[in-house]
């Protein structure tokens, strides 16, 4: 388990999202057997933590690149859904 969680830890955020997308598009089918269901559904729930931690740290770096410009307000960032 730990080392699945660090693999999934050093994954770009692309290739997490990637994989993330496969598991869900597998799921959705709804032909896996109930044994590789969870087994899915536990690697995405993993996946979707690294992907919402990397967006975090991009966002805090951004804020930061953001607050060194230096005569710029600080606005949270919000996407588009």
């Amino acid at each position: 388990m730990a080392d699945s969680k660090e693999q999934a830890q050093e994954q770009t955020f692309e290739a997490a999202l990637e994989r993330l997308e496969a598991i869900v598009r597998a799921m959705e089918a709804g032909d896996l057997p109930l044994e590789k269901a969870i087994s899915e559904f536990q690697e995405g729930m993993q996946l979707a933590r690294v992907c919402r931690e990397k967006l975090d740290q991009a966002e805090q770096k951004i804020e930061m690149l953001v607050a060194e410009a230096g005569g710029l307000t600080k606005k949270s960032f919000q996407t588009e859904e």
